[in-house]
């Protein structure tokens, strides 16, 4: 098909012919000009959809959502910009773009244009729409390689749980929370008893295998608000938030005889794994989430003083410990 010549009327030769969607509403929502984007795009023609209703012509359309940004066009008298990004489209139009985008119908940025008579008065309202499908795309996948690396830099690299930074910056968030609003939270240190006999038996492969599956264990017994991390080395911890002292006991029972119930099996050879934890509770009056820390820590102490293999609470005359 040949492009046709420019006319005269050179306005109305470019809306009619200019790659962006162009198309104008009254009050009642009657469409009076639909350029050939919107027919191109849409299959209907301008013929068939001047004189009709917007809404019912396109009945997929956000119909309270975009009543409402016409209108105000109309009460105001002001532009109106809205982007892909705050709804990605208004018409199912298709794109052009390869399906492993992960795009269903082609990404719109709108202008709503107020269209004034000779008395100032705005009688109806031009839409515009330009296809942002390429910058919507590539802006998604910046996206989401930008938090898939913030993802990764949170997580430890052995055993795919959180890491020791990330667990931290949890806590600090449980801890202004319930400094502001109230509730509890509780935390749960626990590492491996005896893991340098591990690594010193069955070599560093052996050691990496008993971490991993603990993890794999553990992560299995949470709820979804509960953050498990490996804190350092053979150690772990899990953040309870809205669990006080008795729930994160009953919790750390669970785990303890979770890990001891079966060996580890590391080619074909079972490693015994026992665990010993300490857990504590957020006191309201204590000065930042390092005393939470501190005082799990003290109770795992005792616990692997008392013999390992067992759940120790925290209590103040603890303190100080190890």
């Amino acid at each position: 098909m040949t492009d046709p010549a420019p006319p005269s009327d050179l306005p109305d030769f470019i809306v009619k012919w200019v790659d962006v969607g162009i198309f104008v509403v009254n009050r009642d929502m009657e469409i009076l000009l639909w350029n050939n984007f919107m027919a191109h795009h849409s299959g209907r023609s301008a013929a068939e959809m001047v004189g009709k209703n917007l809404f019912q012509s396109f009945e997929e359309l956000p119909q309270k959502w975009l009543s409402k940004k016409i209108n105000s066009v109309f009460i105001l008298k002001n532009f109106a910009f809205p982007s892909w990004e705050q709804r990605p489209y208004l018409f199912r139009f298709p794109h052009n773009r390869p399906i492993t985008g992960g795009v269903d119908y082609m990404y719109q940025n709108c202008t709503f244009v107020p269209v004034k008579n000779e008395q100032g008065e705005v009688d109806s309202v031009c839409v515009t729409l330009f296809d942002a499908t390429d910058v919507g795309m590539s802006q998604t996948l910046l996206k989401d390689a930008l938090e898939s690396l913030a993802e990764s830099n949170n997580r430890d690299g052995l055993t795919g749980i959180y890491n020791r930074r990330y667990l931290e910056q949890r806590l600090s968030v449980e801890f202004d929370r319930a400094q502001r609003y109230g509730g509890v939270c509780s935390f749960i240190l626990f590492d491996l008893d005896h893991f340098k006999k591990v690594n010193d038996t069955y070599g560093h492969l052996g050691g990496d295998e008993v971490l991993i599956e603990v993890a794999r264990r553990v992560g299995t017994m949470l709820r979804t608000s509960d953050v498990l991390g490996r804190y350092g080395g053979e150690e772990f911890s899990i953040i309870l938030p809205g669990t006080d002292l008795e729930g994160a006991h009953i919790l750390a029972e669970r785990v303890r005889e979770c890990i001891a119930e079966a060996p580890v099996m590391f080619r074909n050879t079972p490693i015994p794994v026992t665990i010993s934890i300490g857990i504590n509770q957020l006191q309201p009056e204590e000065a930042s989430y390092e005393h939470l820390i501190q005082g799990a820590d003290s109770a795992l102490y005792v616990s692997k003083d008392m013999g390992r293999n067992r759940v120790t609470r925290y209590s103040p005359e603890m303190a100080g410990k190890p």
